[in-house]
């Protein structure tokens, strides 16, 4: 048994003629256009969701709808009062999308992490470890280093005074 299947997104807009006006008045606009057919099809056997979504994407972009509008109208499927609150924390660990419920959680893991780096990096007894200022010296090798150090060594360093 084969099995076939269509889905068809179509939007007819046409205009009622106003002659009283002139001929052809409605041509004085040039955003308008008097009549338009859309006729989106596509083969529906094997889509999944996120194609469904997206070929209704592409339809509502062609009836002339603002892409932000259309994402926001698909997470109001998502996040309105009659989703399940598991179900939404489920699309935000998918898509890495935090809770405003959660974010003082987050303010408060960051600020530990913070406060741990700050720990870390700080040296011996409490001293802040100068790491920035060797920095620079890390692009060479260690028999890169010797040599500069010898030169420095014997133009700077004024012998056994």
């Amino acid at each position: 048994m084969t099995y076939e299947a269509t889905v068809e997104f179509k939007f007819d807009a046409t205009y009622t003629h106003d002659y009283t006006r002139g001929f052809a008045s409605h041509l004085g606009d040039e955003d308008f256009l008097p009549e338009e057919h859309f006729l989106i099809t596509a083969p529906a056997a094997d889509l999944n969701c996120k194609q469904y979504f997206k070929l209704f994407e592409k339809f509502m972009l062609c009836v002339g709808m603002c892409p932000s509008s259309i994402r926001s109208g698909a997470m109001s499927l998502v996040f309105n009062d009659m989703v399940k609150e598991e179900d939404q924390r489920k699309v935000c660990k998918e898509y890495e999308i935090t809770m405003d419920e959660d974010l003082e959680k987050k303010y408060q893991d960051f600020k530990q992490r913070d406060e741990e780096w700050a720990r870390l990096k700080s040296g011996p007894m409490g001293t802040v470890d100068n790491v920035g200022r060797y920095s620079i010296f890390t692009q060479f090798t260690d028999e890169q280093l010797r040599e500069m150090a010898e030169w420095g060594n014997q133009k700077y360093f004024m012998g056994g005074d």
